[in-house]
């Protein structure tokens, strides 16, 4: 093999690892062994052609549109994550926390776009949870039609009170989900390590996602919690906007 491509695949490879983690110039060259200048000019080709990009809020490189479109093609959500993409970023830029993007699998919520910002302490979440353990599932059961909703529960219980304890009896849950119908918004602010919001995504009157605000505990507020209410519901509005 050609040795500058060689190298250019495996920088492809390394950014690509964990796509949404801006990686500096200097890091890929020191972790791949590279000269500095080599990297340099293999990394300018690849944005150039659009393989990779600079990252907006952070010092440092991710996987470029031409290579999503390259691999998206055939994977659902492509227009979905592109449009969200836009406006997750919008967000992150006012108030500086990040965002993700996800969907309902069965009983689990499941990411499927996650973005980052310049915080030194950022929130973490896993990439699949129990829906009934984060806001965006929370959101997706509630936004379900009644008939998909009674199939949902049947199939899978009630929460139980060590994940969601206002929710653990019919009663109480329905309550909870006629108040987050009622909102357009699931915010789970009782934990002590995370704070997420989650706002539903349509195409076409079809809820096909939801949209998420999340940081760390201790930089909640009520100045925060308004800001954040304001701007995931208007994020996930737009995002449906254009997606219709």
């Amino acid at each position: 093999m050609i040795q500058v491509v060689h190298r250019a695949l495996n920088i492809l490879e390394y950014v690509a690892k964990d796509g949404n983690k801006p990686k500096p110039m200097g890091q890929i060259a020191q972790d791949l062994a590279l000269n500095t200048a080599t990297c340099a000019n293999i990394i300018k080709t690849l944005v150039q052609r659009g393989y990779l990009e600079k990252s907006d809020l952070q010092k440092g490189y991710i996987i470029g549109p031409q290579l999503k479109e390259l691999t998206g093609k055939h994977q659902p959500h492509v227009k979905l994550i592109a449009i969200a993409k836009i406006q997750m970023d919008l967000i992150s830029e006012q108030l500086n926390e990040k965002c993700l993007l996800a969907i309902l699998k069965g009983d689990k919520r499941q990411v499927i776009y996650k973005n980052n910002c310049s915080q030194i302490v950022q929130a973490t979440t896993a990439d699949e949870k129990k829906a009934y353990d984060s806001s965006t599932g929370r959101l997706l059961v509630a936004m379900m039609s009644d008939e998909a909703l009674d199939k949902f529960v049947h199939t899978y219980g009630l929460p139980p009170s060590s994940i969601w304890p206002d929710a653990d009896s019919p009663a109480k849950f329905m309550a909870q989900i006629q108040q987050i119908r009622k909102n357009r918004y699931a915010l789970i602010e009782d934990s002590k390590q995370v704070i997420g919001i989650a706002s539903p995504v349509y195409q076409q009157a079809e809820l096909v996602a939801s949209l998420s605000i999340y940081l760390p505990a201790f930089r909640f507020s009520n100045t925060v919690r308004k800001k954040m209410i304001q701007l995931c519901l208007a994020g996930a509005d737009e995002i449906s906007a254009q997606l219709s």
